[in-house]
């Protein structure tokens, strides 16, 4: 009899809980974000968690965020294109979250900044032409 009461002052307790949340992605927050208008706001909201305001990337707890800064990988702006689009790793891809623009902004950015010097400019026009025709989240 013990148990029957305990069970049902669990379930009614859990009446008066708030439902768990469940952020297993990015794209599983709803609600306005503020517009990502150039290459530095699209790295301070969508990557610098990751990589780090410095771009020096973190390492911890089984994680690797590989660094920003000084990297050579970026030497070719259709390697990070594809990085951003498509994701790799652990990293997530973001094809569906980002604009054409806001993509080409942030390889800009991340390939003008952290000690990196490259200055051939990514256009939005070669973003498009690496955009997957299926999203991931479409699969």
């Amino acid at each position: 009899m013990r148990s029957v009461f305990l069970l049902l002052a669990g379930l009614a307790a859990g009446a008066f809980l708030a439902p768990q949340a469940h952020a297993d992605s990015a794209s599983a927050v709803v609600g306005k974000m503020q517009p990502l208008t150039d290459g530095a706001a699209v790295y301070q909201h969508v990557c610098q968690g990751c990589h780090m305001p410095d771009g020096k990337g973190a390492l911890g707890s089984g994680a690797r965020f590989p660094a920003l800064a000084g990297n050579a990988k970026l030497a070719s702006g259709d390697y990070p294109i594809y990085v951003v689009l498509n994701g790799y790793g652990g990293m997530p891809w973001f094809s569906g979250m980002l604009t054409d623009k806001q993509v080409s902004d942030v390889v800009n950015y991340v390939r003008s900044h952290f000690g990196n010097h490259y200055t051939d400019i990514v256009k939005p026009e070669d973003v498009a032409g690496q955009r997957p025709a299926i999203n991931p989240e479409q699969e």
